[in-house]
């Protein structure tokens, strides 16, 4: 007899839901998008529709290994592995305290076994320092949002999308990073417009009403110079400001510099395009700002994101449908972790610098208070700046690959080498980042597990294993647990017996705050419902399957209303010069490839529509001027490294620019190791390099 499964897709944060159809011997026999799921329709990427066949990769991790004396690595039991894992990491502690271990994490991982993780580690293990890569792509819009809203609170549904009769794009691509997304964008039917603010001619600068190519990083500079244009014609909002904001005098002074020549010399735009904007916006009904990495990756992150927030607050654009400053996420469970990693913040955004935070996080887990610590983690770059000062002697990476992903990493990998102890726990053996350990652990995937996700418009989707992990792979969760076991902290978790356990312990955290989900009734419900966003509380929860926020009008701050925040213009740290003449840009290549490619480029049909090499694009001005053709074989330098690269010759970018995708292990070897001063997210997309022709080989 055939059962059918539904569960979440675990690469982006789209959260598209799929049907597993598995025969009588429980194999999966179909594998195909959900028709009704409200996310997606019946609508995947290629990556979604492959999601399972990495999970049967022949390079799969299936028994722990130890790498011995000669550097070989010699496989071991589970018994032999934990042993080694507890008996190292307490003798590092004793040694040399409790800040000397850390891990780092990721968003790909379920909320329950995230939680877990950071749980164990902090309150039973009894160590402070750890980071997940949602510092690398979401730091910036927790922060912006925090700030501004008095938490991290995303307002929007996918509905706006569709509803919205101006949709204007800040350094993002959605035909390319959220497929999905992009069909509901390409359905919205009001007759309005879709402006795209980028360097490049992406392809969804190509569909757009207008794409406005402003220089890279200037975007900050336009949105303060739309504001003032805004402000100085009357066409804003003056009754919503008054009641549901507050800084606006403040910043209505600050914007007043940026008048149109200085916007238009700062961005490289005509004054004519710059007041266009400025009177589309005028006329917009319902105007939705839809932001990624473009603006979350960058020196100046944070308030970039904010002079989003505040041109939607100050023309009443926000809580009603079709408005809203959108940020769309990263990873599948990005949004989990943001709330529930209990890394730089305790579960719901409680603080472990506030001391009725910790009394009341201590009686909610039913933990001792002493276990929880009073000060905060260090953040990821931090992390890393630590392990190469030596301070930091052990690192546990779970589920994520630092070594390939992490900005300027040459000096990374360098600081990797350092660590007296490195534990990877992954799927395979091959990562880099795996290739630098002391130990291995074995792990599952996704569709090897259970769980939840949380999307980018804050909506729990189950996941639900669909079939068994290869050999002695076990679920993190398992794998935290025999650790706590071990470590001998295993009573005080006694009540985290599985994943659906910690999902019911997570929701008594969130009870009164602006994440509450105390009404939804376990994993049954997520099982018979498409899905339910936050806040779901258990008296008076909109059954609605799409809600956004702010629809009242009040914020979670003390006040009650959003705050208009702002700082001074800074420059970019690295311009290019006669050495470095090229700006280089980086983000995603294409639909099928994910990150570091540990997953997608284990699927023949996406390296089949993917270059097979790093390609990096040239315009055709420059391509001209070097001498250079497509397939060409070019040695790309920065003040940081070098790699090469193959040449693609497009309009895509202008003259001085280039862009290399993130997905290849040359690129992050050039990046400038920039953060944002607030939510200390790296800037990728921004650095000085150079071009040079590598000479034929001789025959």
């Amino acid at each position: 007899m055939t059962q059918t499964i539904r569960t979440t897709c675990s690469y982006c944060s789209v959260g598209c839901n799929f049907d597993a159809t598995l025969n009588d011997q429980g194999v999966v026999t179909k594998f195909m998008p959900n028709a009704t799921y409200p996310v997606n329709a019946g609508k995947a990427c290629p990556k979604g529709f492959h999601l399972l066949t990495p999970f049967k990769a022949a390079d799969r991790l299936t028994t722990p290994l130890r790498r011995a004396a000669d550097g070989s690595w010699q496989a071991i039991g589970w018994d032999a592995a934990l042993d080694e894992f507890v008996t190292k990491l307490q003798s590092i502690k004793t040694q040399h305290g409790p800040e000397s271990v850390a891990f780092l994490s990721t968003g790909q991982l379920p909320l329950e076994e995230m939680a877990f993780l950071g749980a164990l580690f902090k309150f039973g293990m009894g160590f402070l320092h750890c980071d997940g890569n949602t510092r690398q792509c979401m730091a910036t819009a927790v922060v912006a949002y925090k700030q501004a809203f008095g938490f991290d609170a995303p307002p929007f549904s996918y509905e706006d999308l569709e509803q919205s009769d101006l949709m204007i794009f800040v350094g993002a691509n959605p035909a390319v990073a959220h497929p999905v997304l992009w069909n509901r964008i390409k359905a919205n039917d009001t007759g309005g417009d879709m402006i795209v603010l980028d360097p490049r001619r992406t392809q969804t600068a190509e569909a757009a009403t207008v794409h406005v190519p402003l220089k890279a990083k200037s975007d900050i500079v336009l949105l303060y110079g739309i504001a003032r244009l805004l402000i100085e014609r009357g066409w804003i909002d003056r009754d919503f400001i008054a009641a549901h904001t507050e800084g606006f005098a403040e910043f209505a002074a600050h914007v007043a510099a940026f008048t149109l020549e200085r916007t238009a010399a700062a961005t490289g735009l005509g004054i004519t395009t710059i007041e266009d904007l400025a009177e589309r916006i005028h006329r917009a009904k319902a105007m939705s700002v839809w932001w990624t990495m473009g603006v979350n990756q960058g020196h100046q992150a944070v308030r970039t994101a904010q002079a989003i927030i505040n041109l939607c607050l100050i023309t009443g654009h926000i809580g009603r449908p079709g408005t809203g400053p959108n940020s769309l996420t990263g990873q599948a469970n990005a949004m989990g972790s943001r709330l529930f990693s209990n890394t730089t913040a305790m579960f719901a955004l409680h603080e472990f610098t506030n001391p009725e935070h910790r009394a009341k996080m201590a009686e909610l887990l039913r933990m001792p208070l002493h276990v929880i610590p009073e000060k905060n983690s260090l953040p990821y770059h931090r992390i890393m700046e630590e392990i190469d000062r030596g301070k930091i002697k052990a690192l546990w990476v779970v589920c994520t690959n630092p070594a390939h992903s992490w900005i300027g990493k040459a000096p990374a990998i360098a600081a990797l080498k350092k660590l007296d102890f490195l534990v990877v726990q992954d799927l395979y053996s091959t990562t880099d980042t795996a290739q630098l350990a002391h130990l291995l652990l074995p792990a599952a995937g996704s569709g090897e597990k259970n769980g939840t996700f949380i999307n980018s418009e804050r909506r729990f989707g189950i996941v639900q294993k669909v079939m068994d992990p290869p050999g002695e792979a076990l679920p993190d969760f398992e794998i935290f647990r025999r650790i706590a076991d071990r470590w001998g902290c295993g009573k005080q978790f006694a009540e985290w017996t599985d994943p659906e356990a910690v999902f019911r312990i997570l929701q008594r955290t969130t009870a009164g705050r602006p994440c509450d989900i105390t009404g939804i009734q376990g994993y049954a419900m997520l099982r018979e419902r498409p899905g339910i966003q936050w806040p779901y509380p258990q008296e008076g929860a909109d059954d609605s399957d799409h809600r956004r926020l702010f629809a009242d009008g009040r914020f979670f701050t003390p006040s009650g209303r959003a705050k208009l925040l702002f700082d001074p213009i800074t420059s970019p740290p690295e311009e290019p010069d006669v050495n470095y003449p090229f700006l280089l840009l980086t983000g995603r290549g294409s639909i099928g490839q994910w990150h570091t490619q540990t997953r997608t480029g284990k699927v023949d049909m996406i390296n089949k529509i993917s270059p097979a090499e790093l390609p990096i694009q040239v315009s055709p001005d420059d391509a001209a001027r070097l001498r250079l053709a497509k397939g060409d074989r070019v040695l790309v330098k920065s003040r940081r490294g070098q790699t090469e690269a193959v040449v693609v010759v497009t309009n895509e970018v202008s003259p001085g620019h280039v862009f290399m995708s993130m997905h290849y292990y040359g690129t992050n070897l050039l990046t400038y190791p920039v953060f944002d001063p607030y939510s200390f997210q790296p800037g990728y997309k921004y650095a000085a390099v150079s071009i040079e022709r590598v000479p034929a080989p001789t025959p």
